[in-house]
């Protein structure tokens, strides 16, 4: 992140990236803001606190922030009489020693291979002594999170009440394993993942110092690869600089990836939302014939539909990264794709990330994967001999009534294409409520029909439409999955409705109330009453109905 060189280097020594364009001050740290405008007041008022806890995700600057903050707390100037600066001067004794990690007063230490109490005991047996040659000791411990529950509670009193000489500086980057006693204790910094156009600019200025050329695709692919984290991008910059002679093109990085270009996934991401299975298949076999990761793949089709949905939700989307011919696509094909079907290929591609990783054949598992998104689209499939549903886009329609008001309505209407009136498969339209609860027991779907009985209030029910009670026990997709399934099996769209008038009692109710009713007439009975009365204690339990049967003649 920095754009000036850590020290002098020997000539024949080669020195990553990541190293030799270490941030040495405040002003070289990059998207940062927060914590810099912070930390200046802090330097400027002298309310500097005595523990800061940095955390971040990787690379983003957490360690380097921590030697930048001991410099300033130690820098004397170049002449030897300054004090505590934003600044630090980057010449004096106290800014070299730290810089070069060689420094007695400043000491660093890695929780991740020194977890125990012990170690934490070394440090504080330290904290008593004065500083040997700086103004401040400062004690910087790296991934703090992998402390033992031991170490933190030892460093707790310390850390609370320290001696004025003392600072402490936390890294990690999973702030929740830190305790919440650590934390009350310590100024608290998150740092940011780098914006795109933040670390393009990096790269475009370490290439200009170290004499290279780069496309800006390039530029944009690697701070995609890079996620944010300014250390990953430098070293992925630093690989490309070694597979290239002094140019780094878009194709060299997407090579060194294992990816494809983003408009070679917008092409694939069209061909499969238009049913074109073939298309689609020989475009996949030519990226896997180009050594590009099956699972790369994937997780680029996942962008490209939530960059596709963007652009839908918000016509007035930017993104820096896009050229203007993928910014054109991107707008085409969310003019063209309905909502539904955009939610059900990120669903599809979520689940697919498992299935590719964890099959025997990650291309194979791929393929299916496309083959699945191809025919579940809601246009048909290019040259199939069978076309796929079309499936309308749910809506909230309004049923205006005298005597109620509709809340809402669940409406899946489902428009099938060449069917034959005279298919088996097509089911007679029910005519009333007790027709619908048999055809969900005919077709097997027993959580549906389970519902039916136990919590559906009917009220009205005409062809194509079914009033129901607004309970408020219903489940809220209950009413969408029964008009879709009633569609499917009649051939005829079904709405089905929510309203606020009164319905009919729940056919348990209506069975509970019956054999009620049952069990009074059966009292009223001579015989079961002679019954009940000769054994004191006895109770009906049910009444069935006998059901003679005559000899035919």
């Amino acid at each position: 992140m920095v754009l000036h060189s850590e020290g002098n280097v020997d000539a024949m020594e080669y020195r990553v990236l990541a190293r030799k364009y270490r941030p040495q001050n405040f002003k070289d740290l990059i998207g940062q803001d927060v914590l810099v405008r912070t930390l200046s007041n802090a330097f400027s008022q002298g309310r500097l606190a005595h523990a800061f806890i940095l955390t971040g995700v990787r690379g983003v600057g957490k360690t380097t922030t921590a030697r930048i903050i001991a410099k300033g707390i130690n820098c004397i100037g170049a002449d030897g009489k300054g004090g505590a600066t934003i600044d630090p001067c980057g010449v004096c004794a106290n800014c070299t020693g730290i810089m070069e990690d060689r420094h007695v007063d400043v000491m660093e230490m890695d929780a991740a291979s020194r977890t125990g109490v012990d170690d934490i005991r070394e440090i504080l047996d330290g904290v008593r002594y004065k500083p040997v040659a700086a103004r401040n000791k400062v004690y910087i411990i790296d991934e703090v999170h992998m402390l033992s529950r031991n170490a933190f509670n030892a460093l707790l009193k310390t850390l609370e009440e320290p001696p004025e000489n003392v600072k402490f500086i936390f890294a990690t980057t999973e702030i929740r394993k830190v305790p919440v006693t650590v934390l009350s204790r310590c100024q608290r910094f998150d740092l940011k993942r780098l914006g795109m156009e933040d670390l393009a600019r990096l790269f475009s200025t370490v290439c200009q110092k170290e004499n290279i050329t780069i496309e800006r695709d390039a530029l944009y692919a690697l701070g995609r690869a890079a996620d944010g984290s300014a250390r990953d991008g430098l070293s992925l910059l630093d690989q490309s600089m070694a597979l290239s002679v002094g140019e780094i093109t878009a194709e060299v990085v997407q090579g060194m990836l294992g990816s494809s270009d983003r408009a070679n996934i917008l092409d694939l991401f069209e061909e499969t939302m238009s049913g074109d299975i073939t298309t689609a298949l020989n475009h996949l076999e030519k990226m896997n014939q180009n050594g590009i990761d099956p699972l790369s793949i994937v997780q680029d089709l996942l962008e490209v539909v939530h960059l596709v949905t963007k652009c839908k939700v918000q016509p007035d989307y930017m993104d820096v990264s896009l050229s203007e011919s993928e910014k054109q696509k991107s707008f085409d094909l969310a003019q063209k794709a309905p909502m539904v079907q955009l939610g059900r290929a990120w669903q599809m591609l979520l689940k697919g990330i498992e299935e590719v990783q964890t099959s025997f054949s990650p291309f194979s598992a791929l393929e299916m994967l496309i083959i699945r998104l191809v025919y579940l689209a809601d246009k048909p499939v290019a040259g199939a001999g069978t076309q796929p549903l079309e499936v309308e886009q749910k809506k909230k329609v309004e049923v205006g009534r005298d005597d109620n008001a509709l809340l809402s309505i669940a409406s899946s209407s489902t428009n099938v294409k060449n069917i034959n009136e005279n298919d088996p498969d097509i089911e007679r339209c029910p005519s009333n409520f007790i027709e619908i609860v048999d055809m969900f027991e005919k077709k097997r779907e027993a959580i549906i029909h389970a519902n039916l009985i136990e919590k559906v209030k009917p009220v009205r029910v005409e062809a194509g439409l079914c009033e129901i009670e607004d309970t408020g026990d219903i489940d809220p997709d209950l009413p969408g999955r029964i008009g879709r399934l009633l569609s499917e099996w009649t051939g005829t769209p079904w709405q089905i409705a929510l309203v606020q008038s009164t319905g009919e009692k729940t056919l348990r109710e209506k069975m509970v109330d019956a054999e009620l009713e049952a069990k009074k007439n059966a009292k009223n009975d001579p015989i079961v009453a002679s019954v009940l009365s000769n054994f004191p204690g006895a109770e009906i339990k049910s009444v069935r109905k006998i059901v003679r049967h005559t000899d035919r003649e």
